[in-house]
Formats: structure tokens, C-alpha cells, sequence
């Protein structure tokens, strides 16, 4: 069988699309994500695909963040009409952030063509609109964790829990080839340990003799768990109580959102928070959270005994969740302390952009950044201490506090990618791709690999062939 690296291979961290053809001639894609986090290339980037979506038999998806899911709708409008193989809190959290992904576009098609057209410039097209993504749901098939299931006659598929995202999963495929059976482990993004909502990534993965693994953090190590919780209740009080200014927390709206909701009503229930009232504003987190109330079978055993005592772990009194852009728009006019956690994590799009253009100048404002930015982005200007930036196209100096936690990854550091991995005798595993990082990353994780006792550690380059 052949191996494509089409996307998260290079040195990029985003835009994971991996495709296997067998020897019978099955075209099986891993994931279909899109690039971020690269401004106007990343246009282009997208649409170069590396395949033609009409071959495609399965596609196969470990769970829903935009950059593993996002070119779904795009390669559907393009013929694809197979069907798509994932968990089933992967679906229902597809079924939100395709469309809303849609939605972005359009927006930002409607802006770039208004500067076209003065510029007598035809106008172009979106990727894909709202209409798309939610028409591409009708190929959605679902699986549970650790229940193999076969896809071809040759080929079998297993949903393995990463504990990375809601539904989030490692996809093990035995795929039978001359009357030999080849195990592929592809890792996709691992979650951390100990985590407060979802369960550890399993340590029940087959031996396999190939390996696609994500390197995020393959040369770095996170804080621990542990201490992320106390960080944010001291970072809450000196925000505001102390400088009685607005904690605005630019969060993904899937993941990031729910664990930072979570640990505030652990803090409110314990009397570890000032008096002060909680706002969640982003849309799709609004919705997203509606869709982690209805996966309990995907929390760990702390999580599922603080429901028990308190029913709802996402709702308490002091806690808002705002629907409409009016009330959005009344939070500009808010003057007392509060906390507002708003996506987009990278502070890029979304309702955050508003609250940061209409507080960042303030020295009582505090910024917590709680998760990853890619180097082009808003989110990674502000954080890297640059002292005035472009909001809406407008200057803003930045003179609010700025604070971080690492904790909240939703990424394993190498720690803890070599833990999911350890179940592994390195001997049997004949090739192992490190992608999803950038090359710093790859090649810290790639010596990792090689101290374990990992033989064949390969950096794979974008798009890529390898004969297995």
C-alpha cells in the first residue's frame, strides 16, 4: 500500500490529510483538515488539495477541531461522496463547527470582495459556505471507542480514545495485504493526563508496525494539570479584584472553552472567586457546550461524580452564556470587573476581536492567553509583548496586563506522547512518521523517539509518498 502525506507534514503543524491507497486499489483519507494561522496563503494552501475528492472511497476522522475536519464541506462540493467514518460526539460537534466555518468565510469573502470590486476586481468565491457544510453531514456515519469495524473486505478500522476533545480519537487500521496483516496506529492529537473533564488517552492501542504521531509538544513540557487550576483562580483575583478591570480569556470554543467553564464553577463552589459575573461569549461555544452535556459516556470518573452532586457541571448562578449580538454589544458597555471568555483562541475572528479592540488600551484590562497561537496571528502579536497591533484594520495600543497559562493544552507534551506510546515495542514497529509539528518540534521529538528505542523515525515532507 501507498502513503500520502497531503497536510500537518513540512514543518506545519496544521492541515492534517493523510491518504492511503491498498493494493486492491481502496483510497482511504485520514482526516481532512485545513490550514490556519497563515493569513492570505493560507487561501491557496486549502484549495491545493493533493487528490482528487472524486477517488475517494472512506475518510476517516479523528475528531472535529477545524484543522483535522475542516475541508470536509470543500472536497464535497468537489465530488466526494463517500462515506465519513468518526465517533459520534465528533459528529455532533461537526455539525456546529462545519457550518460555522462556513459562516466565517462567507463573512470574510463578503469583506475581500468589497476591496476587489474597488479595485475592479472580479470577485471570488468561499471555500465553502454554511449551505455546504450542513448538506455534507448527510455523509457522517458513526462508530464507538475500542468496536473494530471493517470498511472493505481487506481493511478494518478501530476508534481509540485520545483524550484530546470531546470524541476525539487514535485510528488503528488492520489492513490485510497478501495474506499479511499490516497494523497502521495514526495518533492523531493526543490529549494530556489528568485531565479535569475527559478521560486519559487509553493505554489499550495493538502493537503496530506503522505509525503517524503528532509532535505539537515533541520538544517541550507542559506545567502540570494540577497547577492550572490555582493559576487561574489567583490570575481571576488580581484581574478583578485587584486592578477591578475585565479578565477577557480568548478561548477555542470547543475543548478550551468547557475546561475553563468547568474549573470556574469548581473555584465559585469552593469560595475561591471574587464576586464577580461570568460571561461566555462566542456562539459556538454556546452551542458546543449544549453538545458536551450530552456525551457523559467521554468524561473521567471525577467528572461524572461533580455531575452527580451538582447535575449541571457547565451552569451555575454567577455564569452567563450570551446568544445575540445585542447582548454581546452591551458588554462593551459593561463597566464593572468581570470575566468574558470569548473564541477565537487565537484571538483571530470571532466576538473576542470586539472585546480586545474595546479594552485592550486599558491598563485595568488583563489578556489571559490559555492555549496555542500560531506565529501570524492576532493572538501571537499581542502575547509576544508588541506594543501596538491592528484590530479591524484600526491601531490599538496594547497596554492591558497580559498573563498565559499552559496548562490547558489539549496537546500531550513529548512526556506524555512517549506515555501513550510506551505500550509500543519500538523492535516491531518498522516505520514511524512524526507530522503535526513544525520542523523544531519533529526533529526534538524525532531524537525522543530514537532514545526510546524507536529505529525507523521519519520526517515525512508535504505531500510525500511512502510505500508501505
Amino acid at each position: 500500500m501507498k502513503l500520502e502525506f497531503l497536510g500537518a507534514s513540512g514543518g506545519e503543524v496544521t492541515g492534517s490529510k493523510f491518504l492511503i491507497t491498498t493494493v486492491e486499489g481502496n483510497k482511504i483519507l485520514l482526516d481532512c483538515g485545513m490550514y490556519q494561522g497563515k493569513g492570505l496563503e493560507t487561501d491557496s494552501m486549502n484549495r491545493d488539495l493533493g487528490f482528487d475528492p472524486r477517488e475517494i472511497d472512506v475518510l476517516l476522522l479523528s475528531h472535529a477541531h477545524i484543522d483535522h475536519s475542516g475541508l470536509i464541506p470543500y472536497i464535497y462540493t468537489l465530488g466526494f461522496n463517500g462515506k465519513i467514518y468518526c465517533t459520534s460526539a465528533t459528529r455532533d460537534l461537526c455539525s456546529i463547527m462545519l457550518a460555522d466555518s462556513g459562516k466565517i468565510q462567507e463573512a470574510d469573502i463578503y469583506q475581500f470582495n468589497k476591496k476587489r470590486a474597488r479595485q475592479n476586481l472580479p470577485p471570488v468565491e468561499p471555500i465553502f459556505t454554511m449551505k455546504d457544510a450542513h448538506e455534507s453531514m448527510k455523509l457522517f456515519f458513526t462508530s464507538p471507542y475500542d468496536k473494530p469495524f471493517d470498511i472493505f473486505p481487506n481493511v478494518s478500522v478501530e476508534f481509540k480514545d485520545t483524550g484530546h476533545i470531546l470524541g476525539g480519537s487514535s485510528i488503528v487500521l488492520r489492513i490485510r495485504e497478501n495474506n499479511k496483516v499490516k497494523t497502521l496506529l495514526y495518533t492523531s492529537d493526543v490529549g494530556r493526563y489528568n485531565k479535569k473533564i475527559l478521560k486519559d488517552p487509553t493505554s489499550d492501542l495493538p502493537q503496530a508496525d506503522y505509525i503517524i504521531c503528532e509532535s505539537t509538544y515533541g520538544n517541550r513540557l507542559h506545567s502540570t494539570i494540577e497547577e492550572a487550576e490555582e493559576q487561574l483562580m489567583l490570575i481571576v483575583k488580581d484581574a478583578c479584584a485587584k486592578r477591578r478591570g475585565k479578565l477577557i480569556i480568548p478561548s477555542f470554543a470547543i475543548g478550551r472553552s468547557q475546561e475553563i467553564i468547568y474549573a470556574l464553577h469548581r473555584l465559585h463552589k469552593e469560595k475561591n472567586l471574587p464576586d464577580v459575573e461570568i460571561f461566555v461569549d462566542s456562539p459556538l461555544a454556546v452551542s458546543a457546550t449544549d453538545i458536551y452535556r450530552l456525551h457523559r459516556e467521554c468524561f473521567n470518573d471525577e467528572m461524572n461524580e461533580f455531575i452527580d452532586e451538582v447535575s449541571d457541571p457547565f451552569g451555575f448562578n454567577k455564569l452567563h452564556y450570551i446568544r445575540t449580538i445585542e447582548d454581546s454589544k452591551k458588554l462593551n458597555i459593561y463597566n464593572k470587573p468581570c470575566v468574558i471568555i470569548s473564541a477565537s483562541g487565537m484571538m483571530e475572528a470571532g466576538r473576542v476581536k470586539h472585546h480586545l479592540a474595546n479594552n485592550i488600551s486599558n491598563p485595568r484590562t488583563t489578556i489571559l492567553s490559555v492555549g496555542y497561537c500560531a506565529p501570524t496571528t492576532l493572538g501571537a502579536r499581542i502575547m509576544r509583548g508588541d506594543k501596538t497591533v491592528s484590530i479591524f484594520g484600526n491601531k490599538y495600543k496594547v497596554k492591558a496586563h497580559l498573563e498565559s497559562i499552559d496548562s490547558y493544552s489539549g496537546h500531550a507534551d513529548y512526556l506524555e506522547l512517549l506515555q501513550y506510546l510506551s505500550v509500543q515495542n519500538p523492535k516491531k514497529v518498522k516505520k514511524f512518521f512524526v507530522v503535526h509539528g513544525d520542523d523544531e518540534s519533529r526533529e526534538g521529538f524525532k531524537e525522543k523517539l530514537e532514545e526510546t528505542g524507536f529505529k525507523k523515525v521519519l520526517l515525512p515532507f508535504h505531500k510525500e509518498s511512502v510505500k508501505l
